[in-house]
C-alpha cells in the first residue's frame, strides 16, 4: 500500500502539482481514507520526498532505456526530450520550478542527485558523439557537461510553464549540439529539429 501512496502522490503532484494536492486529494483519488496515508507518511512533506525520489529514479531508468537502444548520440538526446516530454505533458507548471518553491529543502536534495545523473549521461553522450564523427574530438568534455546541466537547470529552476520549458529545453539542446558538432553533426542535428513535433 505504501508504494501505491506513494506513486498515486507523484502523479497527482507532477500533474497537479505539489503546492495544491492535499492528502484528502490522495486519499479520495486512491478511495482510501486520509488515516490510512498517515499510516504510513507522518506528513505531506515526508510524501512529498518519497514522490521526488520515485521521480528520480524512473528518470534514471528512463535515460538508461533510451541510451541501450541504438540511437546514434544525436538522436539519443532528441529521443529522451520526447520521452520527457510524454512523461510531464499533463503539468502545466514546471514540477522542478513548483518543488523549489514551495519545498526547498526537498528540492536541494533531490537536485543534487539529479546533476549527478545528468552529468553521467551527458559524459556518455558526448563520448558517444564523439567516437562516430557527429561531435568534435577537440572539445572539453567537462565543460561542456557543466555548461548544458546549467542551462537546462536554470531553465526549470525559474520558468513556470511546462510548455515554455519544454521549448526552451529544446532550444538549449540545439544550441548545446551546434557548439559541439562537425559537419555530419549539423546534418544530424538539422534532421531530428526536422521530425521535432
Amino acid at each position: 500500500m505504501k508504494e501505491k501512496i506513494i506513486s498515486k502522490a507523484k502523479d497527482m503532484f507532477i500533474s497537479l502539482g505539489f503546492k495544491s494536492i492535499t492528502m484528502d486529494d490522495i486519499a479520495g483519488e486512491m478511495c482510501i481514507s486520509k488515516k490510512t496515508i498517515y499510516k504510513y507518511f507522518a506528513n505531506k512533506e515526508i510524501l512529498v520526498e518519497e514522490s521526488t525520489k520515485l521521480v528520480h529514479l524512473q528518470v534514471q531508468e528512463t535515460m538508461q532505456n533510451i541510451t541501450a537502444k541504438n540511437f546514434n548520440a544525436i538522436e539519443e538526446n532528441f529521443e529522451i526530450k520526447r520521452t520527457f516530454k510524454e512523461i510531464f505533458k499533463s503539468a502545466d507548471s514546471s514540477p522542478i520550478f513548483q518543488l523549489k518553491k514551495h519545498y526547498p529543502e526537498i528540492y536541494g536534495k533531490a537536485i543534487e542527485g539529479q546533476i549527478s545523473i545528468c552529468q553521467h549521461f551527458f559524459r556518455q553522450n558526448i563520448e558517444k558523439g564523439i567516437t562516430q564523427g557527429l561531435y568534435r574530438s577537440n572539445i572539453n568534455i567537462e565543460n561542456y557537461i557543466t555548461f548544458y546541466y546549467t542551462l537546462i537547470f536554470s531553465i526549470n529552476e525559474t520558468i513556470s510553464s511546462e510548455r515554455e520549458a519544454y521549448k526552451m529545453e529544446t532550444e538549449a539542446l540545439e544550441y548545446h549540439t551546434r557548439a559541439m558538432a562537425t559537419a555530419a553533426g549539423l546534418t544530424e542535428l538539422e534532421k531530428n529539429l526536422s521530425n521535432l513535433n
